[in-house]
């Protein structure tokens, strides 16, 4: 049985690829030399112990002998557990959502040995389906590319990540945002709804209750019908499919299919209502579903 270096480690995650065939290093000064020495990019995989997609991509990617051999042969792979490293964790992530309009976990990052972000996304299959690139592919056109435009990756990655610094900076201002941006920020949202099923995007599909409440919220000073029935609809759509217990109450973290039918590793973990938020929406007021009272299907 193959064995590599997060044997040592006491992250249960990290245990978990332990015995992986790809050569996995944890986060620290010893891949960091590796890549320098070798002059080998760093493949960063970031994801933690109850994410569905990540043991997705472990069983189809990381146990794959001729992906292993690839990732062995041309980078230094790196396994990170986001709940032990979340700093880290929000810098990649912040250099992926700028970069491609989207995150999440698996989250997948090469890097310069200097670990200045070049190329990243997040779930990728073991070959090109669904729309998406496949893993063997992409790590063959990055080995490909890293040998034949070494110096103009390294020089696109600090300007990129130049970039991104300008993008988020942020001044603080007393004035409140100008109607146009809540327009605006309708529009984008209007363009990514699914009319079919509700919420926005494909599979996997999240609740992003901060989004469902822009919208209850823009609809409110708007009289916009269109941005209610969004929230509307995708209300009653998460609570008719499978990602509600209908027994136990509460909502699964998230849809693995776009139809809110087939929730999230329901043996792993199960988030109840009241974790449905992260710790800075718990305080907001309260969410429209309660006084828009979805549930009954007004």
């Amino acid at each position: 049985m193959h064995t590599n270096a997060l044997i040592h480690e006491k992250s249960p995650y990290l245990l978990q690829h332990a015995h992986n065939p790809v050569d996995w290093y944890p986060w620290g000064p010893e891949a960091f030399e590796k890549a320098r020495r070798e002059e080998k990019p760093v493949f960063l995989s970031i994801g933690y112990s109850t994410c569905h997609w990540c043991h997705v991509m472990e069983r189809e990617s990381f146990e794959n002998e001729e992906i292993a051999r690839l990732l062995n042969q041309h980078f230094v792979p790196v396994k990170l557990d986001r709940e032990e490293r979340p700093d880290v964790d929000r810098v990649y992530m912040t250099f992926v959502q700028a970069t491609t309009g989207s995150g999440g976990w698996p989250l997948s990052v090469w890097l310069t040995p200097d670990l200045h972000p070049f190329y990243g996304g997040t779930y990728f299959p073991p070959e090109t389906r669904w729309g998406r690139p496949g893993f063997r592919q992409v790590l063959e056109q990055i080995a490909a590319a890293w040998q034949a435009k070494r110096e103009k990756i390294i020089e696109s990655s600090l300007r990129i990540q130049e970039e991104i610094r300008n993008a988020v900076a942020v001044s603080p201002s007393e004035t409140m945002p100008a109607a146009s941006a809540a327009e605006s920020a309708f529009q984008s949202f209007r363009r990514s709804y699914d009319p079919r099923y509700g919420g926005f995007g494909g599979a996997p599909k999240f609740p992003r209750p901060a989004v469902l409440q822009f919208l209850h919220r823009y609809h409110f000073t708007s009289r916009n019908a269109e941005a209610l029935q969004m929230c509307l609809e995708t209300l009653r759509a998460m609570r008719a499919g499978g990602m509600y217990d209908h027994l136990g109450g509460g909502f699964h973290r998230y849809s693995v299919d776009e139809r809110w039918f087939v929730p999230t590793r329901p043996s792993w973990h199960r988030h109840i209502s009241k974790h449905f938020r992260s710790p800075g929406e718990r305080k907001s007021p309260p969410r429209p579903a309660k006084s828009l009272s979805m549930f009954s299907g007004t």
